[in-house]
Protein backbone atom coordinates (compact mmCIF):
# COMPACT_ATOMS: atom_id res chain seq x y z
CA UNK A 1 0.00 0.00 0.00
CA UNK A 2 1.18 3.14 -0.91
CA UNK A 3 1.68 6.37 1.30
CA UNK A 4 1.08 9.21 -0.70
CA UNK A 5 1.52 11.88 1.94
CA UNK A 6 5.02 10.21 2.84
CA UNK A 7 6.12 9.99 0.19
CA UNK A 8 5.53 13.91 -0.69
CA UNK A 9 7.32 14.39 2.64
CA UNK A 10 10.55 12.34 1.48
CA UNK A 11 10.10 14.47 -2.16
CA UNK A 12 9.98 17.18 0.18
CA UNK A 13 13.46 16.53 2.02
CA UNK A 14 14.95 15.37 -1.31
CA UNK A 15 13.98 18.84 -2.56
CA UNK A 16 16.43 20.68 0.15
CA UNK A 17 18.90 18.12 -0.87
CA UNK A 18 18.90 19.07 -4.37
CA UNK A 19 19.97 22.36 -3.39
CA UNK A 20 23.31 21.50 -2.66
CA UNK A 21 23.50 19.02 -5.84
CA UNK A 22 26.23 20.36 -8.28
CA UNK A 23 25.33 20.86 -12.19
CA UNK A 24 28.20 18.20 -13.10
CA UNK A 25 26.49 15.52 -10.41
CA UNK A 26 23.01 16.21 -11.96
CA UNK A 27 24.19 15.77 -15.62
CA UNK A 28 26.05 12.84 -14.35
CA UNK A 29 22.73 11.35 -13.13
CA UNK A 30 20.87 12.79 -16.66
CA UNK A 31 23.70 10.82 -18.90
CA UNK A 32 22.86 7.64 -16.28
CA UNK A 33 19.25 7.99 -17.01
CA UNK A 34 19.49 8.31 -21.07
CA UNK A 35 22.04 5.32 -21.12
CA UNK A 36 20.27 2.94 -19.61
CA UNK A 37 17.14 3.84 -21.64
CA UNK A 38 19.21 3.44 -24.56
CA UNK A 39 20.27 -0.03 -23.03
CA UNK A 40 16.89 -1.48 -22.37
CA UNK A 41 15.03 -0.19 -25.65
CA UNK A 42 13.70 -3.68 -26.07
CA UNK A 43 12.27 -4.11 -22.33
CA UNK A 44 10.23 -0.18 -23.06
CA UNK A 45 9.35 -1.64 -25.61
CA UNK A 46 7.79 -5.55 -25.17
CA UNK A 47 5.91 -2.84 -22.10
CA UNK A 48 4.59 -0.88 -24.50
CA UNK A 49 3.36 -3.67 -26.23
CA UNK A 50 1.60 -5.21 -23.48
CA UNK A 51 -0.16 -1.53 -22.60
CA UNK A 52 -1.27 -1.28 -26.28
CA UNK A 53 -2.81 -5.29 -26.02
CA UNK A 54 -4.70 -4.38 -23.01
CA UNK A 55 -5.77 -0.26 -24.42
CA UNK A 56 -7.12 -2.22 -27.45
CA UNK A 57 -10.53 -3.38 -25.76
CA UNK A 58 -10.10 -0.40 -24.01
CA UNK A 59 -10.43 1.51 -27.48
CA UNK A 60 -13.21 -0.95 -28.74
CA UNK A 61 -15.51 -0.25 -25.57
CA UNK A 62 -15.62 3.47 -26.05
CA UNK A 63 -13.47 3.71 -22.84
CA UNK A 64 -10.19 5.33 -24.03
CA UNK A 65 -10.13 7.46 -27.91
CA UNK A 66 -7.94 6.83 -30.84
CA UNK A 67 -6.33 9.46 -30.09
CA UNK A 68 -5.18 8.40 -26.53
CA UNK A 69 -4.27 5.30 -28.12
CA UNK A 70 -2.02 6.89 -30.27
CA UNK A 71 -0.04 8.83 -27.96
CA UNK A 72 0.11 5.48 -25.79
CA UNK A 73 2.09 3.98 -28.75
CA UNK A 74 5.74 4.52 -28.37
CA UNK A 75 7.89 2.62 -31.22
CA UNK A 76 11.72 2.97 -31.92
CA UNK A 77 11.62 6.45 -33.25
CA UNK A 78 9.28 8.07 -30.21
CA UNK A 79 11.72 6.06 -28.14
CA UNK A 80 14.88 7.51 -29.69
CA UNK A 81 13.43 10.84 -29.49
CA UNK A 82 12.68 10.85 -25.76
CA UNK A 83 16.71 9.65 -24.97
CA UNK A 84 17.90 12.45 -27.14
CA UNK A 85 15.46 14.93 -25.38
CA UNK A 86 17.50 13.76 -21.92
CA UNK A 87 20.49 14.00 -23.48
CA UNK A 88 19.79 17.52 -24.86
CA UNK A 89 18.89 18.36 -21.27
CA UNK A 90 22.38 17.53 -19.95
CA UNK A 91 23.83 20.27 -22.49
CA UNK A 92 21.61 23.15 -21.59
CA UNK A 93 22.68 25.49 -18.93
CA UNK A 94 21.90 24.88 -15.36
CA UNK A 95 18.98 27.14 -14.94
CA UNK A 96 19.25 27.36 -11.06
CA UNK A 97 21.24 29.79 -9.17
CA UNK A 98 21.36 32.75 -11.99
CA UNK A 99 21.57 36.30 -11.27
CA UNK A 100 18.54 37.61 -13.11
CA UNK A 101 19.47 40.82 -11.73
CA UNK A 102 21.71 42.75 -9.26
CA UNK A 103 21.52 46.39 -8.65
CA UNK A 104 23.21 48.67 -5.34
CA UNK A 105 19.60 50.11 -3.78
CA UNK A 106 21.55 52.61 -1.63
CA UNK A 107 25.43 52.78 -0.85
CA UNK A 108 26.62 49.45 0.44
CA UNK A 109 23.68 47.78 0.20
CA UNK A 110 22.82 44.96 -2.94
CA UNK A 111 19.66 43.43 -3.71
CA UNK A 112 19.87 40.34 -6.51
CA UNK A 113 17.46 38.43 -8.24
CA UNK A 114 18.74 34.93 -7.95
CA UNK A 115 16.67 31.81 -9.77
CA UNK A 116 15.86 29.09 -7.62
CA UNK A 117 13.96 25.60 -8.19
CA UNK A 118 10.35 25.62 -6.91
CA UNK A 119 10.60 22.46 -5.02
CA UNK A 120 8.65 19.40 -5.09
CA UNK A 121 5.73 18.98 -8.30
CA UNK A 122 3.19 16.87 -9.06
CA UNK A 123 2.48 15.81 -12.66
CA UNK A 124 -0.34 14.12 -13.30
CA UNK A 125 -0.43 12.92 -16.82
CA UNK A 126 -2.59 10.46 -19.54
CA UNK A 127 -1.71 8.27 -22.08
CA UNK A 128 1.81 9.68 -23.03
CA UNK A 129 4.58 7.19 -20.74
CA UNK A 130 7.79 9.08 -22.90
CA UNK A 131 6.42 11.86 -20.50
CA UNK A 132 7.85 10.31 -17.77
CA UNK A 133 11.73 10.32 -18.82
CA UNK A 134 10.85 13.79 -20.13
CA UNK A 135 9.95 15.64 -16.74
CA UNK A 136 12.40 13.31 -14.77
CA UNK A 137 15.02 15.02 -16.53
CA UNK A 138 13.52 18.46 -16.32
CA UNK A 139 13.20 18.19 -12.71
CA UNK A 140 16.66 16.54 -12.09
CA UNK A 141 18.28 19.54 -13.74
CA UNK A 142 16.09 22.28 -12.46
CA UNK A 143 16.67 20.94 -8.79
CA UNK A 144 13.43 20.17 -8.31
CA UNK A 145 11.53 16.76 -6.44
CA UNK A 146 8.97 15.45 -8.53
CA UNK A 147 6.24 12.72 -8.18
CA UNK A 148 4.64 11.37 -11.28
CA UNK A 149 0.93 9.73 -12.00
CA UNK A 150 0.70 8.34 -15.75
CA UNK A 151 -2.40 7.04 -16.89
CA UNK A 152 -3.78 3.34 -16.35
CA UNK A 153 -3.58 2.48 -19.74
CA UNK A 154 0.24 3.04 -19.99
CA UNK A 155 0.78 0.79 -15.88
CA UNK A 156 3.32 -1.29 -17.48
CA UNK A 157 5.52 1.36 -19.62
CA UNK A 158 5.55 3.61 -17.31
CA UNK A 159 6.78 1.42 -14.59
CA UNK A 160 9.24 -0.01 -16.26
CA UNK A 161 10.38 3.53 -17.64
CA UNK A 162 10.51 4.56 -13.93
CA UNK A 163 12.46 1.51 -12.92
CA UNK A 164 14.89 2.30 -15.20
CA UNK A 165 15.18 5.86 -14.29
CA UNK A 166 15.29 5.22 -10.82
CA UNK A 167 17.97 2.42 -10.64
CA UNK A 168 20.45 5.17 -12.72
CA UNK A 169 19.53 7.43 -9.85
CA UNK A 170 20.69 5.25 -7.38
CA UNK A 171 23.55 4.50 -9.33
CA UNK A 172 25.17 7.86 -8.49
CA UNK A 173 26.16 8.59 -5.29
CA UNK A 174 25.21 11.72 -3.35
CA UNK A 175 22.27 12.13 -5.52
CA UNK A 176 18.91 11.98 -3.31
CA UNK A 177 16.81 8.69 -4.55
CA UNK A 178 13.68 10.07 -3.41
CA UNK A 179 13.87 13.09 -6.07
CA UNK A 180 11.80 11.27 -8.76
CA UNK A 181 8.98 9.55 -7.20
CA UNK A 182 5.62 8.18 -8.93
CA UNK A 183 2.17 7.02 -8.07
CA UNK A 184 -0.08 4.50 -9.41
CA UNK A 185 -3.93 4.73 -8.39
CA UNK A 186 -6.87 7.16 -8.62
CA UNK A 187 -6.51 7.34 -5.00
CA UNK A 188 -3.47 8.21 -4.99
CA UNK A 189 -3.77 11.07 -6.82
CA UNK A 190 -6.85 12.24 -4.57
CA UNK A 191 -4.07 12.54 -1.47
CA UNK A 192 -1.77 14.10 -4.01
CA UNK A 193 -3.62 16.90 -4.06
CA UNK A 194 -3.90 17.08 -0.58
CA UNK A 195 -0.54 17.34 0.50
CA UNK A 196 -0.24 21.11 -0.22
CA UNK A 197 2.16 21.05 3.05
CA UNK A 198 4.90 19.41 0.83
CA UNK A 199 4.56 19.90 -2.88
CA UNK A 200 4.23 23.39 -4.27
CA UNK A 201 2.84 22.84 -7.76
CA UNK A 202 0.49 20.98 -9.83
CA UNK A 203 0.83 19.80 -13.51
CA UNK A 204 -2.19 18.17 -15.35
CA UNK A 205 -1.57 17.06 -18.84
CA UNK A 206 -4.34 15.05 -20.29
CA UNK A 207 -8.40 15.71 -21.26
CA UNK A 208 -10.16 18.74 -20.15
CA UNK A 209 -12.23 16.72 -17.72
CA UNK A 210 -9.06 16.07 -16.13
CA UNK A 211 -7.39 19.44 -15.47
CA UNK A 212 -10.47 20.88 -14.30
CA UNK A 213 -10.97 18.12 -11.98
CA UNK A 214 -7.34 19.36 -10.23
CA UNK A 215 -8.48 22.56 -10.32
CA UNK A 216 -11.51 22.18 -8.08
CA UNK A 217 -9.99 19.67 -6.00
CA UNK A 218 -6.86 21.42 -4.44
CA UNK A 219 -5.22 23.97 -2.83
CA UNK A 220 -1.94 23.75 -4.81
CA UNK A 221 -1.45 26.18 -7.56
CA UNK A 222 -1.70 24.08 -11.22
CA UNK A 223 -0.23 25.09 -14.36
CA UNK A 224 -1.30 24.01 -17.85
CA UNK A 225 -4.16 24.09 -20.22
CA UNK A 226 -7.08 22.55 -20.19
CA UNK A 227 -7.83 22.66 -24.27
CA UNK A 228 -5.56 22.96 -27.22
CA UNK A 229 -8.12 24.73 -29.23
CA UNK A 230 -5.69 26.04 -31.74
CA UNK A 231 -6.30 28.23 -34.96
CA UNK A 232 -4.63 29.34 -38.52
CA UNK A 233 -5.78 32.76 -39.83
CA UNK A 234 -5.06 32.71 -43.52
CA UNK A 235 -5.18 35.97 -44.15
CA UNK A 236 -6.22 37.81 -48.05
CA UNK A 237 -2.45 38.54 -49.00
CA UNK A 238 -1.63 34.92 -48.17
CA UNK A 239 0.65 32.56 -50.07
CA UNK A 240 -1.75 29.81 -50.72
CA UNK A 241 0.64 27.00 -51.13
CA UNK A 242 2.72 28.24 -47.96
CA UNK A 243 -1.01 28.37 -46.35
CA UNK A 244 -2.15 24.76 -47.95
CA UNK A 245 1.42 23.41 -46.59
CA UNK A 246 1.02 23.95 -43.43
CA UNK A 247 -2.41 23.64 -42.83
CA UNK A 248 -2.26 19.99 -43.39
CA UNK A 249 1.18 19.71 -41.67
CA UNK A 250 -0.62 21.48 -38.41
CA UNK A 251 -3.81 19.07 -38.77
CA UNK A 252 -2.21 15.70 -40.34
CA UNK A 253 1.26 15.32 -38.73
CA UNK A 254 0.12 14.04 -35.56
CA UNK A 255 -3.78 14.96 -35.18
CA UNK A 256 -4.17 13.63 -31.71
CA UNK A 257 -1.81 16.74 -30.36
CA UNK A 258 -2.89 19.22 -28.04
CA UNK A 259 -1.00 21.66 -30.75
CA UNK A 260 -3.08 20.39 -33.90
CA UNK A 261 -4.85 22.95 -35.43
CA UNK A 262 -8.51 22.58 -35.07
CA UNK A 263 -10.09 25.87 -36.88
CA UNK A 264 -8.90 27.47 -39.91
CA UNK A 265 -10.24 31.18 -40.63
CA UNK A 266 -10.12 32.25 -44.09
CA UNK A 267 -10.44 35.70 -45.54
CA UNK A 268 -13.45 36.22 -48.34
CA UNK A 269 -11.08 37.50 -50.15
CA UNK A 270 -8.76 34.34 -50.98
CA UNK A 271 -11.18 31.74 -50.66
CA UNK A 272 -11.80 31.24 -53.97
CA UNK A 273 -8.56 30.60 -54.64
CA UNK A 274 -7.51 28.48 -51.69
CA UNK A 275 -10.67 26.74 -50.42
CA UNK A 276 -10.57 24.35 -54.01
CA UNK A 277 -6.69 23.56 -53.42
CA UNK A 278 -7.29 23.62 -49.73
CA UNK A 279 -10.44 21.12 -49.78
CA UNK A 280 -8.97 18.19 -52.09
CA UNK A 281 -5.62 18.20 -49.73
CA UNK A 282 -7.81 17.89 -46.65
CA UNK A 283 -10.12 15.32 -48.46
CA UNK A 284 -6.72 13.39 -49.93
CA UNK A 285 -5.25 12.89 -46.23
CA UNK A 286 -8.51 11.66 -44.99
CA UNK A 287 -9.47 14.77 -42.90
CA UNK A 288 -12.82 15.35 -42.12
CA UNK A 289 -14.80 18.69 -42.44
CA UNK A 290 -17.21 21.01 -40.86
CA UNK A 291 -17.55 24.65 -41.95
CA UNK A 292 -19.70 27.24 -41.57
CA UNK A 293 -23.13 27.86 -43.97
CA UNK A 294 -21.16 30.18 -46.81
CA UNK A 295 -18.56 27.01 -47.27
CA UNK A 296 -21.37 24.20 -46.94
CA UNK A 297 -23.50 26.07 -49.54
CA UNK A 298 -20.64 25.90 -52.08
CA UNK A 299 -18.57 23.21 -51.55
CA UNK A 300 -21.24 20.77 -50.11
CA UNK A 301 -19.27 17.61 -51.39
CA UNK A 302 -16.38 17.79 -49.37
CA UNK A 303 -18.17 19.39 -46.04
CA UNK A 304 -19.56 16.74 -43.60
CA UNK A 305 -21.96 19.00 -41.44
CA UNK A 306 -21.90 22.49 -40.14
CA UNK A 307 -20.16 23.51 -37.54
CA UNK A 308 -21.92 23.72 -34.17
CA UNK A 309 -18.96 24.46 -31.51
CA UNK A 310 -16.23 26.20 -32.41
CA UNK A 311 -14.95 26.11 -29.53
CA UNK A 312 -13.76 22.10 -29.91
CA UNK A 313 -10.91 20.51 -29.83
CA UNK A 314 -11.23 17.37 -32.07
CA UNK A 315 -7.71 15.48 -31.67
CA UNK A 316 -8.32 14.07 -34.79
CA UNK A 317 -8.38 14.63 -38.17
CA UNK A 318 -11.64 16.94 -37.90
CA UNK A 319 -11.45 20.20 -39.03
CA UNK A 320 -13.66 23.58 -39.01
CA UNK A 321 -13.29 26.26 -41.57
CA UNK A 322 -14.67 29.44 -41.50
CA UNK A 323 -15.16 32.63 -43.67
CA UNK A 324 -14.01 35.99 -42.28
CA UNK A 325 -14.45 39.37 -43.73
CA UNK A 326 -11.36 41.40 -41.75
CA UNK A 327 -7.96 40.53 -39.81
CA UNK A 328 -10.17 41.75 -36.83
CA UNK A 329 -13.11 39.40 -37.10
CA UNK A 330 -10.31 36.75 -37.01
CA UNK A 331 -8.65 38.07 -33.76
CA UNK A 332 -11.74 38.62 -32.37
CA UNK A 333 -13.30 34.79 -33.29
CA UNK A 334 -9.60 33.34 -31.98
CA UNK A 335 -10.23 35.64 -28.80
CA UNK A 336 -13.51 34.37 -28.02
CA UNK A 337 -13.50 30.57 -29.24
CA UNK A 338 -10.01 29.78 -28.70
CA UNK A 339 -8.24 28.29 -25.60
CA UNK A 340 -5.04 30.42 -25.14
CA UNK A 341 -2.31 27.69 -27.15
CA UNK A 342 -1.29 28.35 -30.01
CA UNK A 343 -2.80 30.40 -32.97
CA UNK A 344 -1.01 31.00 -35.93
CA UNK A 345 -1.58 34.04 -39.11
CA UNK A 346 -0.48 33.33 -42.86
CA UNK A 347 0.67 36.56 -44.50
CA UNK A 348 2.92 38.08 -46.39
CA UNK A 349 2.22 41.25 -45.10
CA UNK A 350 4.36 41.96 -41.98
CA UNK A 351 1.82 44.98 -40.59
CA UNK A 352 -0.81 42.54 -40.67
CA UNK A 353 1.67 39.50 -39.09
CA UNK A 354 2.28 42.21 -36.70
CA UNK A 355 -0.67 43.41 -35.82
CA UNK A 356 -2.26 39.82 -35.58
CA UNK A 357 0.33 38.57 -33.32
CA UNK A 358 0.01 41.43 -30.85
CA UNK A 359 -3.55 41.26 -30.17
CA UNK A 360 -4.34 37.35 -30.32
CA UNK A 361 -3.89 36.35 -26.79
CA UNK A 362 -1.79 33.16 -26.97
CA UNK A 363 0.79 31.78 -25.34
CA UNK A 364 1.95 31.09 -28.91
CA UNK A 365 1.46 33.64 -31.73
CA UNK A 366 2.97 32.65 -35.03
CA UNK A 367 3.45 33.82 -38.55
CA UNK A 368 3.54 31.29 -41.55
CA UNK A 369 4.30 28.17 -39.53
CA UNK A 370 2.60 24.89 -38.43
CA UNK A 371 1.14 25.15 -35.17
CA UNK A 372 2.97 21.81 -34.50
CA UNK A 373 6.44 23.56 -33.71
CA UNK A 374 4.68 24.43 -29.78
CA UNK A 375 6.44 22.04 -28.03
CA UNK A 376 9.94 22.04 -25.67
CA UNK A 377 12.00 19.99 -27.38
CA UNK A 378 11.46 22.04 -30.49
CA UNK A 379 11.88 25.26 -28.65
CA UNK A 380 15.26 23.73 -27.65
CA UNK A 381 14.07 23.12 -24.36
CA UNK A 382 15.81 19.60 -24.79
CA UNK A 383 11.80 18.42 -23.52
CA UNK A 384 8.89 19.92 -21.56
CA UNK A 385 6.51 19.12 -18.41
CA UNK A 386 3.71 20.37 -20.29
CA UNK A 387 2.26 23.58 -22.25
CA UNK A 388 0.46 26.13 -20.21
CA UNK A 389 -1.89 28.60 -20.82
CA UNK A 390 -1.72 30.41 -17.47
CA UNK A 391 -0.64 34.14 -17.48
CA UNK A 392 1.53 33.49 -14.21
CA UNK A 393 5.48 32.26 -13.64
CA UNK A 394 4.93 30.10 -16.81
CA UNK A 395 3.31 30.26 -20.27
CA UNK A 396 3.69 27.93 -23.44
CA UNK A 397 5.79 25.30 -23.40
CA UNK A 398 7.13 24.92 -20.18
CA UNK A 399 11.07 23.55 -19.75
CA UNK A 400 13.56 24.27 -17.44
CA UNK A 401 12.80 28.29 -16.72
CA UNK A 402 9.27 27.46 -16.20
CA UNK A 403 10.59 25.12 -13.75
CA UNK A 404 12.37 28.03 -11.55
CA UNK A 405 11.08 30.98 -9.77
CA UNK A 406 12.96 33.31 -7.97
CA UNK A 407 14.12 34.77 -4.59
CA UNK A 408 15.73 38.12 -3.56
CA UNK A 409 19.08 38.27 -1.56
CA UNK A 410 19.82 41.42 -0.23
CA UNK A 411 23.11 41.90 1.10
CA UNK A 412 24.22 44.91 3.74
CA UNK A 413 26.41 45.78 6.76
CA UNK A 414 24.82 46.81 9.95
CA UNK A 415 21.91 49.02 8.00
CA UNK A 416 18.64 49.49 9.35
CA UNK A 417 15.55 51.15 8.26
CA UNK A 418 15.41 53.94 10.71
CA UNK A 419 18.56 55.49 8.96
CA UNK A 420 16.43 56.26 5.62
CA UNK A 421 13.15 57.27 7.58
CA UNK A 422 14.51 60.03 9.47
CA UNK A 423 16.71 61.14 6.50
CA UNK A 424 20.01 60.14 7.03
CA UNK A 425 20.62 57.58 4.23
CA UNK A 426 18.83 57.70 1.10
CA UNK A 427 18.49 55.25 -1.83
CA UNK A 428 19.50 55.10 -5.16
CA UNK A 429 17.04 56.23 -7.58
Amino acid sequence: MVDVIEIAKSAKDASIELLQVSSDLKNKVLTQIADRLEYYIQDIINANNVDLKNAQELLISGEISQSAYNRLKLDNNKIRDMIQGVRDIVNLPDPVNRTIWSKNIAEGIILKKISCPIGVIGVIFEARPDVISQISSLAIKSSNAVILKGGSEAVETNKTIFNIIKNAISSVNDFPSNAVNIIFSRDDVNKMLTADEYISLIIPRGSNSLVKYIKSNTKIPVLGHADGICHIYVDEFADIDKAVNIIIDAKCQYPSACNSVETVLIHSEIKDILLPVLLNKLKENGVIINSDENIQNEYSEYVNSIADNWHKEYGDKIISLKIVESIDEAINHINKYGSGHTDCIITEKNLNAEKFMMFVDSAGVYHNISTRFADGFRYGFGAEVGISTNKTHARGPVGLDGLTIYKYKLYGNGDIVADFVSGKRTFIK
